[in-house]
């Protein structure tokens, strides 16, 4: 059986955002950074999802780690805009971008499969081999990337081989690959403590893609001006 053809990495590599474009407010960049690629170079294979949900974070709010205080481990915060933040969460990675502003970042959330000339059958089928379900069988295409540690592993993305590093774009990239979301839903973001500005209203999902990010914020029971904004 032929191989799936597989675009040479030394002819035509992607255009990769520029470290400038990190530079800006943190809700600005989460949401700008919705329907871009993220594209990770694994061997011969350009492995790709495209960016569904993130979540702003800044240094004067209480649900983000640059609250609790510099530190080493958290440097890559304070950090201008561009710089790689990955840290455990879960069990898992988990990925970061830091933004305008010494503290602020955006996570990554959730992303959804993304396959083109350059990342064809055979990054996705890597991509599941990375992040098999619970019984080790493939997963869905749409649950490959569907939560931060999940998207990490299906990429190959690990904390100490990119924390607090600019990308390389001859292996990590962020590319715009043109489709930008319609609408974009603006709600509170996920996992943060009681008492540690969990009302803040810093989460953003392209909303064509809402039914595969971490939680839907469509669901049944949420109501629009009072839990989500759609924008």
């Amino acid at each position: 059986m032929p191989k799936p053809a597989v675009r040479a990495l030394t002819s035509t590599l992607p255009k990769a955002l520029p470290d400038a474009f990190f530079d800006r407010d943190a809700q600005v960049l989460a949401r700008d950074l919705l329907g871009k690629v993220i594209r990770h170079r694994v061997g011969e294979l350009w492995l790709s999802a495209r960016i569904i949900e993130t979540e702003a974070y800044y240094r004067d709010e209480k649900g983000s780690h640059a609250s609790l205080g510099y530190t080493e481990k958290r440097k890559a915060l304070f950090l201008d805009g561009g710089y790689i933040y990955m840290y455990y969460a879960r069990g898992g990675d988990s990925l970061n971008f830091s933004a305008q502003g010494a503290g602020n970042a955006v996570l990554i959330k959730s992303a959804h499969t993304w396959t083109d000339e350059l990342s064809g059958s055979a990054s996705l089928a890597q991509m599941q081999l990375n992040n098999p379900d619970a019984q080790g069988r493939p997963r869905p295409s749409h649950k490959l990337c569907a939560g931060q540690t999940l998207l990490c592993k299906a990429l190959g993305l690990k904390v100490p081989v990119w924390d607090a590093k600019r990308f390389d774009h001859a292996v990590l990239l962020v590319e715009d690959t043109g489709p930008v979301p319609d609408h974009i839903i603006q709600t509170t973001r996920l996992g943060i403590p009681r008492g540690r500005d969990e009302h803040l209203m810093y989460r953003f999902v392209d909303a064509a893609y809402a039914p595969y990010c971490t939680r839907n914020p469509l669901r049944r029971g949420q109501v629009e001006g009072r839990d989500y904004f759609l924008l």
